[in-house]
């Protein structure tokens, strides 16, 4: 195996996207990841669109205050299903209402609480709109972007092509309606302003995001990993680092011996299949990794 004590890149600045399977640290990995920067003195965003957060929790964070700060350049911040409505209904909640009640008897209120809810990919999409503003209006250096466990963002991932087939559709469906009842606004127009925002996200994911995978040397974490790899691929979204999380180091134990020996054929697979990227293990660490001085010792590790 080569690049076992290679850390993750200190660059300053910037929007870096930690993702994974549930259960494999990604969170922990991107909070140690967040204090670092902000311990060079950048202002810096931990940001978590995870339908479960637990930033707030691996800080020990208690304010409900959003976001919320936890030191000097250091502020958190986990976005939930309200703002995820909030977000949608600022941007085109209006104007789509518009267009559906023409033909459908629904109340404002339960519209948004379906589109937000049940249209596939459509919350992670102005998710992803959302993180792109925040880098726009550049009040922090760097964010942190801790993503919801992996089915969930390759839904974000699929969100623009799902979005663009269905706008493919939509000249036909609303092609008899000329206006939006609320904006009075062509209903085409609508839908182009819409098709632009998708294209913008898109456009964002692709050339302002750094992509870090947390995996685990286990059998299903690493068979999951070329899936994955392969749809980011597909949507031009390159991965550049690559963190394995709680491999045995100390083999003081029968226990911890036969687990060492069943992840050295994980670890080994993962070496030799991404050997183009930065790699860099966590040891498995005897207690639960919360608060500021044990996100330090894995600040220590990854940089």
């Amino acid at each position: 195996m080569e690049n076992t004590d290679s850390q993750v890149s200190s660059s300053r600045g910037g929007i870096t996207m930690f993702a994974g399977k549930g259960g494999v640290g990604k969170t922990t990995c991107a909070a140690a990841a967040a204090l670092h920067h902000a311990s060079l003195g950048e202002p810096t965003l931990a940001i978590s669109t995870d339908a479960t957060p637990s930033l707030s929790h691996i800080f020990e964070i208690t304010s409900d205050q959003k976001p919320a700060r936890v030191k000097e350049s250091l502020y958190i911040n986990e976005l939930g299903a309200e703002e995820v409505k909030e977000m949608w209904d600022r941007k085109f909640g209006s104007d789509v209402y518009g267009v559906f009640s023409s033909f459908v008897s629904i109340d404002y209120a339960e519209f948004v609480e379906f589109m937000t809810s049940v249209l596939p990919g459509l919350s992670d999409e102005f998710m992803v709109d959302y993180i792109r503003e925040l880098n726009i209006k550049g009040e922090y250096e760097t964010i942190i972007w801790d993503t919801a466990p992996l089915g969930q963002t390759l839904a974000l991932l699929e969100t623009p092509a799902l979005l663009g087939k269905h706008l493919k559709m939509a000249p036909r469906i609303y092609s008899k309606l000329k206006l939006g009842q609320t904006s009075r606004e062509p209903v085409l127009d609508i839908i182009k302003r819409w098709e632009r925002l998708s294209a913008d996200n898109t456009d964002f994911l692709r050339n302002k995001v750094r992509f870090t995978m947390v995996t685990i040397p286990e059998a299903l974490a690493v068979e999951q990993l070329e899936g994955t790899f392969r749809e980011l691929n597909e949507y031009g979204l390159k991965v550049q680092q690559l963190i394995i999380n709680n491999v045995v180091k100390e083999k003081d134990s029968d226990f911890l011996l036969t687990k060492a020996r069943q992840q050295k054929l994980y670890l080994e697979a993962i070496y030799n299949r991404y050997s183009d990227l930065e790699i860099v293990e966590l040891p498995m660490f005897p207690y639960e990794l919360k608060g500021l001085d044990r996100l330090r010792e894995i600040e220590k590790i990854l940089f």
